[in-house]
């Protein structure tokens, strides 16, 4: 497990970080049980809080609990994937196109600035706090929306699969392709233009379920459209 995390995180936030890291970074393997004792000696804590950032990790897709045997890193099918993407695209669709009748010049200003401080970020290869910062993207026009159970349907669905999106926005060159996608949506959602935004959006989290899905075993190779397309897509 990475051992160089921040300073600054708390202990709650040290122990995420170090199980997050080391199944993104492929050190834990799906299905790799997590071992409380080895955690507890390392942050010199007891098994409680431990336990506390296991079901944290369970709910954001990293780890699977399984009771009287412990936490293990959780496995997602290509259905899994395929069903999560098509989900979230209708969700986020359809917000985007009620967002765009009701977005204001202030709150198209800061999606603006939001997508600068992303550029920057992608510049810097800080997936960390690209991811983060992407978050608070689709959070400002979902919310705009206007629909609260809306808004409580996707933010229950992503953090589920929290994992998933962290896996994509980490290909190579993905993030600038995020990036680059943002700017067409705020275009669209300039121009009131409801349907563009929609297709644009929901197009985005089809191919990015597409290329994550072909880096699951057992998947069939992408045709050579989908190629095209997915590498313009965000996902």
């Amino acid at each position: 497990m990475k051992k160089n995390i921040d300073k600054h995180l708390t202990l709650r936030e040290r122990i995420l970080e170090t199980i997050r890291d080391a199944i993104m970074s492929g050190s834990m393997k799906p299905g790799e049980k997590v071992a409380e004792p080895e955690l507890a000696e390392r942050f010199g804590i007891s098994r409680t809080p431990i336990r506390e950032a296991f079901r944290q990790l369970e709910s954001e897709g990293y780890l699977t609990v399984i009771p009287r045997k412990g936490a293990v890193v959780a496995s997602f099918s290509p259905r899994d994937v395929e069903e999560f993407y098509a989900i979230k695209s209708i969700l986020e669709g359809y917000a985007a196109r009620r967002a765009c009748e009701k977005l204001t010049p202030r709150e198209l200003d800061k999606l603006s600035a939001i997508n600068d401080k992303l550029r920057h970020l992608a510049d810097e290869g800080d997936i960390k706090h690209f991811f983060k910062v992407h978050n608070d993207f689709h959070e400002l026009f979902i919310k705009s929306a206007n629909n609260e159970k809306l808004h409580d349907m996707i933010n229950s669905l992503v953090k589920k699969f929290q994992r998933l999106r962290v896996a994509s926005l980490s290909k190579p060159g993905r993030m600038h392709v995020s990036v680059d996608e943002h700017d067409k949506i705020i275009e669209a959602f300039r121009n009131k233009d409801g349907g563009l935004a929609e297709k644009l959006v929901r197009k985005n989290a089809e191919y990015g379920g597409i290329v994550l899905m072909q880096s699951s075993p057992g998947s069939p190779p992408l045709k050579p459209a989908e190629k095209t397309a997915a590498k313009h897509l965000d996902l």
